[in-house]
């Protein structure tokens, strides 16, 4: 039935379309079984539409790439595919990788080990002393532009092919690889000594003879580690034992997920039991470790210690690791080392990323190829004119090396002077303070984005939680009404206070089933007396309080006191819990935010460690409850638990909280809460839905040994406890609903709006949940609120996802909102539909997206547009998305540093996205496309010269310019001019902002393309030939004086077209035309033998008379106006009949 329905990509070109459709009927009718759709791939890649006819693109294609490979294909690139992989062959032989196991740590024994495990060595380095120099070669003659200096340099070591003197050509070359290795030489440096220093960090080590100070970098698996706080951990560990009473520290794992939430670790019971630091020696004790993995928020491993009778099993998670490039925040902590070096998590983390090299660089490198091929037809038909007498081949090379300077090696130097510029300007922008550009090479990628990808919650959102709504089922709280609330809570507790705490019982509210005494403390009304009455406003207000106050994750921190006192130890001393000095810290920022609002109310969290948390009342009273299970959230459950037994009646409850989806199937049937959680979202809140469960003594014995089980096991450990800790979840009291608003960062809509009327696409990629995203896509404007928006239903097979593809096909100009799972199904049979529809969309909205799925889309979207992208987000989980886009942009945010470290370039607002883009990368494209070709036109206007001086004298390959008048040309006297184009601006940069549809234009990229590259070597062509006839009608009589006077016209003519190219003058500008002009006047002087013709050959020198007369003056003043006049003229008549976009609102 789906196939019925005919799914037309809209493209251009019928006949493709006939293709496709042909294609696809062919296939479908026959295939479309539900049996045969599973049996689909997951992802087809281009090798899976080769094997599979499937219905893209992509197919012929494949089947063309296929059928071609012979000598075309071998010379057209085919060469590299193959140097390539044989090279890999060759690594892969050299690096037997040593396979990864699971081991059995002994503590205190290393020497026990079975087998040698990677030294601690932290090592960032690209190269050693030895690979140094043959990198950073091979690295720099892979450009086709150094590999072909190289060549003609090396060529003039043969005495027949020998043009002018050697340094003309090693020269500049010299001096790129010079700076180039400098460069990298300063970075490897700094990067050693970096290395250096972490691994000379010293650490205390536990040895039978006690403490011994090791380096970082000598330390071995098995060794017993002591860390203080503050420090660095320098290997994974298995935390053993604190100095805290409580067994159990803080650390901050910022440099290693990104999160600035401190973690709470537990040291191993039977350790952290032990009497003394000694007596680790004295027990007979191992760790069994699972092989090292990539994933640092999972770990499986039991401690076994064999001297006791029975011996002693303990099952070891992710709670007792302490992973290196952590630093531990509280106590000092001891630890067994289990993974070192290139095995520990951090390292198996850092992927290197790709060399991102811009658009401008491949399209420069593409016009350096066409030049190339210009030169060896112009040298060819320099040879045919001559008749191809003598030995034509040896001419032939050295016509190609005469007019090597087609292509000037200076066009590398000042691109990358040029990119290094922009970044200085970027990061010196007062209007954008804390701008760092960490990727110096792709400036000009900046102004040339079509997508935009964005993180919502920290990027568009500030990722500060505020709590703003409470439901109960029938009556709702909001933030005005929270002191209702307050009342409620005071009276709950006021009773107990003056009462005795025995006789609480008497008084409890009565909970939905049975009078049970877990409510104690809180006792409401005399209502206590029919159990199945509905409970009272105040009694449910007085649960869903409680409840939010215990389920959660979160510790109240004091800060240390004067005297030096932890924060643990002074709370025991005196418990002083005063308000002003208490910090909450949570993984999560929802979580703080609902325990300041049960403070705000009267209920707070005063204290709080592994086994027991301390709540205080409005009267002041504290209360203790004992923490029996605690169950983390983690993304695959989206809910977390906690079992807790209250001091004074002994009552053992469940309290679970978490998204609305998980929740919805574990509560009790009620008619209110999926409809209240989709008006919450479409206020723009974040639900968390919260329920309990009472447990009898006897269900949690039998859960509690269930559980410990499952614990212990070695495999499928996760699925067993999960299945144990779900067969508490059923039938549970469902108490309320929280919303809490994730406020928008500042200016997001005003800098959504202007990037909107630039022609950039957006695109949001977030792990939140459909409501929120679509709620948060309309309040930031993301979406304008005349556009309609279609929600993507969710599919689950190919024919779900055919007929929703067709229904959003028929949609015009609105928004799509898909989720992860419903987008996987597309992509797998859909892919090319699915794309071009959604990027004919205005706005895209994926929520539920997993990192992995982000950096798929930026894929999917370099793939199939070919347009550049840029991806922008704040937290760790945005890396791998921002490392796959042209161009990756991070917010350091209160999710930690680790996107802005990874980012090309980091910001500390998201409105600074617009400047960023709108003036700085505008700006960029355009000065690099100007001083590209004018740097392009420098080589070309010398090489027409040569040509036609070549020309006149019977086609002989002598040299016009030697020696230092080619080095000077390029450098001191035209270099200043030329690369002071970098300062150069069409419009002011308020009106870059004002006017943004500017940027539009960019994205075509007609700034540099073949057709202005082509005006360019049409007016090299002209100068030149200007310039070199000109010079030989005028001076007919001084003919030995040619030189002179064509160059001095050249080097006036450069600067005249310098001052042509700049739309707006800097002082800087001016000083180096006149600077260059001095440079000039005054190498007359001194460079005399050089200006004859061929110098050598004709034996022509320079007197200073000559030059001084009138007639010389004037005529390289005709000479120099004839050839730039006319394109003064032309530029007057362009700028008034046919004047740009920019003009029109610089006037």
């Amino acid at each position: 039935m789906a196939d019925s329905i005919p799914l037309n990509p809209m493209r251009k070109g019928s006949e493709k379309i006939a293709y496709y459709n042909t294609a696809r009927h062919s296939r479908y009718s026959l295939e479309d079984e539900p049996s045969n759709l599973d049996e689909m791939p997951l992802m087809m890649s281009e090798e899976g539409f080769e094997n599979d006819e499937s219905d893209y693109h992509t197919l012929p294609r494949a089947r063309v790439n296929q059928r071609q490979r012979g000598l075309g294909w071998l010379l057209m690139g085919g060469w590299k595919i193959l140097c390539g992989s044989c090279c890999d062959c060759l690594a892969r032989m050299c690096r037997r990788t040593k396979e990864l196991k699971a081991r059995t740590v002994w503590l205190g024994h290393p020497e026990k080990c079975e087998e040698k495990y990677p030294k601690n060595a932290i090592k960032n380095q690209k190269y050693n002393f030895f690979t140094f120099v043959p990198g950073v070669l091979y690295q720099q003659f892979k450009f086709f532009l150094n590999l072909y200096f190289l060549v003609v340099a090396c060529s003039q070591f043969v005495p027949a092919l020998k043009i002018g003197y050697l340094y003309t050509y090693w020269a500049p070359l010299g001096f790129v690889m010079a700076v180039t290795m400098v460069r990298e030489a300063v970075d490897e440096v700094r990067r050693y000594q970096r290395d250096k220093e972490m691994n000379s960090q010293l650490y205390s080590k536990l040895t039978v003879r006690g403490k011994v100070q090791v380096k970082s970098s000598d330390i071995q698996v098995g060794d017993l580690i002591i860390v203080e706080k503050n420090q660095r951990i320098p290997a994974d560990m298995i935390f053993l034992r604190t100095s805290e009473k409580t067994g159990s520290c803080f650390i901050r794992t910022d440099q290693l997920d990104g999160e600035t939430d401190w973690k709470l670790k537990v040291a191993v019971v039977c350790t952290q039991r032990l009497p003394a630091l000694g007596d680790l020696f004295s027990i007979n004790a191992y760790v069994y470790a699972q092989k090292p993995q990539l994933d640092i928020h999972s770990f499986e491993g039991n401690f076994t210690r064999e001297d006791g009778d029975p011996q002693i099993h303990e099952s070891l998670s992710i709670d007792h690791t302490l992973w290196a490039s952590t630093i531990v925040a509280s106590g000092t902590v001891i630890g067994v080392v289990i993974y070192t070096g290139k095995e520990t998590r951090s390292v198996l983390n850092t992927s290197s990323p790709k060399n991102k090299v811009g658009l401008l660089d491949l399209e420069l490198n593409r016009l350096t190829k066409a030049l190339f091929l210009a030169q060896v037809v112009l040298s060819i038909v320099m040879v045919a004119l001559q008749g191809f007498v003598g030995p034509w081949f040896r001419n032939l090379f050295r016509f190609i090396v005469l007019f090597s300077y087609i292509i000037p090696i200076s066009l590398r130097v000042n691109l990358d002077m040029g990119k290094s510029a922009y970044g200085w300007m970027i990061m010196k922008d007062e209007n954008i303070p804390g701008t760092v550009v960490r990727t110096s090479t792709i400036p000009e990628e900046l102004g040339r984005l079509v997508y935009l990808l964005t993180d919502k919650t920290g990027t568009l959102t500030q990722n500060e939680m505020i709590f703003k709504r409470l439901h109960l089922g029938t009556v709702s709280y909001g933030t005005d009404t929270m002191d209702e609330i307050q009342s409620h809570i005071g009276q709950s507790y006021a009773q107990p206070s003056s009462q005795t705490q025995q006789s609480n019982s008497s008084t409890s509210s009565t909970p939905s089933r049975k009078p049970q005494p877990a409510q104690a403390p809180k006792a409401v009304a005399p209502k206590a007396a029919a159990p199945k009455v509905r409970r009272s406003v105040s009694s449910r207000i007085h649960e869903a309080v409680k409840a939010i106050a215990l389920c959660h994750n979160v510790t109240p921190v004091y800060e240390s006191r004067a005297n030096g006192e932890t924060e643990s130890t002074a709370a025991e001393a005196d418990q002083d819990f005063s308000d002003d000095n208490r910090t909450y810290q949570a993984s999560s920022p929802d979580e703080v935010a609902l325990v300041r609002w049960t403070e705000s109310v009267g209920l707070t969290l005063v204290n709080r460690d592994l086994t027991s948390l301390q709540l205080k009342t409005p009267a002041g009273q504290v209360l203790t409850y004992y923490i029996l299970q605690i169950f983390p959230f983690t993304s695959e459950s989206k809910r977390m638990g906690i079992i807790i037994r209250e001091e004074t009646t002994g009552d053992i409850t469940f309290y679970m909280k978490g998204a609305d989806v998980a929740m919805a199937s574990i509560v009790q049937y009620n008619d209110w809460l999926e409809e209240e959680c989709g008006n919450m979202a479409r206020e723009g809140l974040r639900t968390l839905v919260v329920a309990k469960k009472s447990l009898s003594e006897e269900q949690y014995t039998d859960f509690e040994n269930r559980f410990n089980q499952a614990k212990l096991s070695i495999h499928d450990r996760a699925l067993k406890v999960a299945a144990v800790v779900e067969s508490l979840e059923r039938e549970m009291e469902l108490l309320c609903l929280t919303g809490v608003e994730d406020q928008l960062q500042a200016d997001v809509r005003p800098t959504l709006e202007l990037l909107r009327n630039a022609g950039i696409k957006i695109w949001m990629l977030t792990g939140d949940k459909l409501e929120t995203a679509t709620c948060i896509a309309k309040s930031s404007h993301l979406v304008s609120r005349s556009q309609d928006i279609h929600v993507f239903r969710s599919v689950s097979n190919r024919g779900e996802a055919h007929l929703e593809l067709n229904a959003f096909r028929r949609k015009h100009d609105c928004a799509l909102v898909i989720s992860g799972d419903s987008l996987e199904v597309c992509l797998r049979y859909y892919e090319h539909e699915f794309v071009e529809l959604a990027c004919q969309c205005p706005a895209v909205v994926c929520c539920r997206c997993s990192p992995t799925q982000k950096a798929q889309i930026v894929h999917l979207l370099k793939q199939h547009t070919a347009n550049r992208t840029c991806a922008i987000g704040d937290g760790g989980n945005d890396v791998s998305m921002i490392q796959a886009a042209d161009c990756g942009i991070g917010i350091e945010g209160k999710e930690g540093k680790q996107a802005s470290l990874a980012a090309d370039f980091s910001i500390t607002q998201f409105k600074h996205i617009g400047r960023l883009l709108m003036v700085h990368g505008r700006n960029s494209y355009k000065r690099s496309a100007a001083l590209g070709q004018f740097v392009m036109h420098r080589g070309m206007i010398i090489s027409t010269m040569q040509a036609v001086f070549s020309s006149i004298f019977y086609f002989a390959s002598v040299p016009l310019y030697q020696g230092f008048l080619m080095v000077g040309y390029s450098t001191i006297y035209t270099m200043f001019p030329v690369f002071s184009l970098v300062l150069d601006q069409d419009v002011k940069p308020e009106m870059a902002l004002l006017y943004p549809e500017l940027y539009k234009d960019l994205t075509k990229g007609r700034s540099l393309s073949f057709k202005t590259f082509l005006i360019w070597v049409l007016i090299s062509i002209y100068q030149g030939g200007i310039l070199m006839y000109g010079a030989l009608v005028l001076f007919e009589s001084e003919f030995v004086h040619v030189v002179a006077i064509s160059f001095t016209a050249l080097i006036l003519t450069e600067l005249l077209m310098v001052a042509l190219n700049i739309r707006t003058w800097h002082w800087l500008m001016v000083l180096a035309e006149f600077l260059s002009l001095g440079c000039y006047i005054a190498s007359l002087a001194f460079l005399n033998e050089y200006f004859g013709i061929g110098s050598v050959s004709f034996g022509a020198f320079l007197d200073l008379g000559f030059i001084t007369t009138p007639a010389f003056l004037w005529k390289v003043s005709v000479i120099t106006i004839v050839s730039c006049l006319p394109l003064y003229i032309i530029k007057y008549l362009k700028r008034k009949f046919s004047p740009p976009s920019y003009s029109k609102l610089s006037s």
